[in-house]
């Protein structure tokens, strides 16, 4: 039974097997309504197998999962009423037109003729896609596409939408053009569970991350909070490859952490322990001090994908699951 109190969006110790394929290993997962949550991980991570369970096409194994305070194996059917799901490859019917398109989908939801009709207009004035409506979905472009299999998705207007790597393989503008519907979405009160390997993505739209490895949660938390675990990158570039070996000794000493050397760019880089500052006037005269020239230094605020790397760095056993 529905429980208004509760996340949109929990999972609970679900672990999944395929065979001898462990895809999940006791995910926990919990998302409050109105918000976006990006689901990151590499490839085999986990993150495909874990919508299919939310969205109730795979059962879970153990442990339990909710969705808008449904069971979804033992109320799977208010589970299926209350979702939308876009998939990582576009599921709508090329040889008829965009609005054929979502009146089909209405139809299908059982709307009726005449509700799949006024469905149809609404979402295609909402989002832009009026002037294409009317054109066969194989003239469309890649990030056409791609909005118009989002936009079936939001027929019934679930509270609460899965995209699973909705933006994979589409050029910048497309990307920009779903990002765009995701916020609005967002903005309207939707509760959006994003996977995507693109960590610029999750930074843009999500309010919280869960970095998965495994089958398993490694990390939860807002992009800034995740970003502030991570040292701040300091990097010098040298004129003279052989003051290396003292720009190492100086920016250790500073950062408090072991510097690496790229002999090649003549370019020497270390991450900052957590919390801590380095000012680059300092350094600059901390070099001086010791005769090294340096042509260029850049201090860089960490990013998502220090922080994906960072948490998934250590971990090489081979992946197990898409």
């Amino acid at each position: 039974m529905s429980d208004t109190g509760r996340p949109a969006i929990e999972m609970a110790g679900v672990e999944k097997r395929f065979g001898a394929t462990e895809a999940l290993r006791g995910l926990d997962l919990a998302v409050p309504a109105g918000t976006v949550c990006g689901l990151l991980g590499p490839n085999g991570a986990g993150k495909t197998t874990a919508v299919r369970v939310l969205a109730t096409l795979a059962a879970p194994d153990r442990g339990t999962a909710r969705v808008a305070g449904y069971d979804v194996v033992r109320e799977a059917e208010a589970v299926r009423r209350r979702i939308g799901l876009a998939g990582q490859h576009a599921a709508v019917d090329e040889g008829i037109t965009g609005r054929d398109n979502l009146r089909l989908f209405g139809r299908l939801h059982r709307l009726g003729a005449r509700g799949a009709r006024s469905r149809a207009d609404e979402l295609l004035e909402r989002f832009d896609l009026v002037e294409a409506g009317d054109r066969l979905v194989r003239t469309y472009s890649g990030g056409m596409r791609r909005r118009l299999d989002l936009i079936a998705s939001l027929v019934t207007s679930p509270p609460v939408l899965f995209l699973d790597e909705p933006t994979t393989g589409l050029d910048p503008r497309s990307r920009q053009d779903i990002w765009s519907t995701v916020r609005e979405l967002a903005e309207s009160g939707t509760t959006v569970l994003l996977t995507t390997q693109y960590l610029e993505e999750a930074d843009q739209l999500a309010d919280d991350i869960v970095v998965v490895d495994q089958g398993a949660a490694i990390a939860t938390g807002p992009p800034h909070r995740l970003k502030a675990a991570i040292g701040t990158r300091l990097s010098v570039t040298l004129a003279d490859a052989e003051q290396l070996g003292s720009a190492v000794v100086v920016l250790s000493r500073l950062a408090g952490g072991d510097a690496t050397v790229d002999p090649f760019e003549r370019t020497v880089s270390v991450v900052s322990q957590p919390g801590s500052t380095i000012l680059l006037p300092a350094l600059v005269r901390e070099l001086d001090a010791v005769g090294v020239v340096a042509q260029d230094v850049a201090l860089r605020p960490p990013s998502l994908d220090d922080v994906f790397l960072a948490l998934t760095a250590d971990n090489n056993s081979p992946r197990r699951a898409a």
